[in-house]
């Protein structure tokens, strides 16, 4: 779909300290990652590409047009990173996939049938609740 190595190269990222568990080594390893991407200077995807990421990705772009992921689930930086490109990665092939196209379907006439007869039965069993008429 789109070459990986190459938007591996476009990526910047970052490291800071990361809160969780680890006691004292939390306090003194920067275990966070936070990866930066400019989508529309991207080299990997085209225009049409862009547009749509930038579209579908509108939410996670701030205001300088940058993609930030941050990710602190594991006291490892390197396994941190992996999932962060993973991530990534992830959220670029689900905002290029084109949704299927909706194919319009009426109800069959047993289905018509059935709510009717469904209805029927309520308007009885709500007639039933009624005071009769003397």
């Amino acid at each position: 779909m789109f070459n990986t190595k190459q938007l591996y190269k476009e990526l910047q990222f970052q490291f800071a300290l990361s809160g969780g568990p680890g006691g004292q080594h939390v306090n003194k390893t920067e275990t966070k990652v936070i990866i930066t991407w400019h989508p529309s200077s991207s080299a990997v995807f085209s225009e049409t590409q862009k547009n749509l990421i930038e579209s579908k990705l509108a939410s996670r772009i701030n205001a300088e047009g940058e993609l930030k992921l941050s990710v602190a689930k594991t006291r490892s930086q390197l396994q941190n990173k992996k999932l962060a490109v993973t991530m990534l990665e992830e959220l670029l092939k689900k905002a290029l996939q084109k949704p299927k196209k909706r194919i319009k379907t009426k109800p069959s006439r047993s289905s018509k049938l059935k709510r009717l007869q469904k209805k029927k039965q309520h308007s009885d069993k709500k007639q039933l609740r009624k005071k009769p008429k003397l």
